[in-house]
């Protein structure tokens, strides 16, 4: 659906993208992650034609941009950096110039009303879309970005930090609606700097730094098992001396354990009288994944490239 060869970017002497190898299949939920200053947005942008590549090849949906643009654009839904609107306007008067600007459909007037019911439905904006978009709040502006980049009913979904300005609810029901999309077809790519929401709604992985592509996996292999055994336990003393150098970690009562049968070990602890509260496979978090590959672990690794 997307895939980039050599991609490369230069501002004079800096380099905000360089030689990234994307590829994303059809049906992928791809996050794109990466510190503040990374190259997300500029990576983003040149994919829909909005900035030019330096050097290296992009192609969407097989063809290649952006000399296809004219016929790739209007089958994709984009939602860029800040979303534009005439604030005077209502959000049905904002959505009806955004489809009216885009390939001439059969159903006239009916059919494009219809498409902005389905798009403000969507979005959660059913209810307020006679209202000028100067009185909407962020969360809702971005809502009807989102809405935008939806009437088009598009393949390809393409989001640029969709979660800004949404509050935990905004962002609950975004993941919601963007799985929706997907379970029916729609291609997502999305750049983010919210690894949680990453993980809860991607099913493949990028991650840039300092332009380039350090990683790219799909999410199940990078949070395979380790071979390692998580265990909290409140005899974490005497756990640590009967298993003699094969605790890695502790924190309290939680300790990483080099050991492969998660079963056999808390039978043998069981069996010596000690408290297993929870026991089971470590896997790596989304976190600890990115900070292996970028020296960078908060939750909110960054902010916009």
């Amino acid at each position: 659906m997307i895939t980039t060869r050599a991609l490369s970017k230069r501002y004079g002497a800096i380099a905000a993208v360089r030689s990234v190898d994307l590829d994303v299949r059809e049906g992928d939920r791809y996050g794109l992650l990466g510190p503040n200053g990374s190259g997300k947005t500029t990576l983003v942008r040149m994919l829909l034609g909005l900035v030019y590549a330096t050097s290296g090849e992009i192609e969407v949906m097989g063809r290649r941009m952006p000399r296809h643009a004219r016929e790739v654009l209007p089958q994709v839904g984009a939602l860029i950096e800040e979303p534009a609107a005439y604030p005077h306007l209502s959000a049905r008067a904002n959505l009806a110039l955004f489809d009216a600007a885009g390939p001439r459909r059969s159903a006239g007037r009916r059919g494009r009303s219809r498409r902005i019911d389905d798009a403000l439905e969507q979005v959660g904006l059913a209810g307020v879309g006679r209202r000028p978009v100067k009185t909407y709040s962020l969360g809702m502006r971005q809502r009807l970005g989102l809405a935008a980049a939806l009437i088009r009913r598009p393949r390809l979904l393409i989001l640029d930090e969709p979660g800004n300005g949404l509050d935990p609810r905004g962002i609950r029901d975004l993941r919601e609606l963007i799985i929706g999309l997907n379970s029916s077809g729609v291609t997502v790519f999305l750049s983010s700097h919210l690894l949680g929401e990453v993980e809860q709604l991607c099913t493949t992985v990028g991650v840039l730094d300092a332009g380039r592509l350090v990683l790219q996996d799909e999410l199940a292999a990078l949070r395979a098992p380790t071979g390692q055994i998580l265990l909290d336990t409140p005899d974490a003393d005497q756990v640590c001396a009967m298993l003699n150098g094969q605790v890695e970690q502790r924190d309290g009562q939680r300790l990483l354990i080099r050991h492969a049968d998660p079963a056999g070990l808390n039978a043998r602890l069981v069996g010596a009288g000690l408290r297993v509260h929870a026991i089971g496979p470590h896997r790596r978090t989304l976190e600890e994944v990115v900070l292996a590959v970028t020296g960078t672990g908060s939750d909110h690794i960054g902010g916009r490239s």
